[in-house]
């Protein structure tokens, strides 16, 4: 798939950008829009950890941002082993955006393995959730 090949290189290129003075953990993310368009985005660490944002929530508000919000896949990258996973926090915000999206994670020695969001993070929180909490 050509746009696996695309997004992969713009994650691994967006990872070299990475502000990770504290883990020393660099990941990049690329994000697939339904247009074609691709936004990617990289870890910027902060000294009070909780404010740090991951690569996956980056690239997704860089499309946003850019006016595209039907985002149909993500590409992420980091040097590790075995290749990364989103968070469960970048989960949870993929998932507003399209919770069928495929996802490709990849580390920098070319392991990959392929997913699609829902099997990630079945039964996630979303904006059908207000229908089925409204009672009867």
């Amino acid at each position: 798939m050509a746009e696996v090949a695309r997004l992969l290189a713009a994650a691994k290129k967006a990872r070299t950008q990475a502000y990770a003075p504290y883990s020393q953990f660099a990941v990049g993310a690329a994000v697939l829009t339904k247009s074609g368009e691709i936004f990617s985005g990289c870890n910027v660490e902060n000294s009070s950890y909780g404010l740090t944002v991951c690569a996956e929530r980056v690239a997704a508000f860089a499309a946003v941002t850019g006016g595209s919000r039907e985002l149909v896949g993500i590409a992420l990258v980091a040097d590790m082993p075995a290749p990364p996973l989103p968070c469960g926090a970048c989960r949870q915000v993929l998932s507003e955006f399209n919770p069928q999206m495929w996802v490709v994670c990849a580390n920098l020695q070319g392991k990959q393995r392929r997913f699609r969001l829902d099997e990630l993070l079945p039964e996630a929180f979303g904006p059908d959730f207000r229908e089925t909490r409204k009672e009867k």
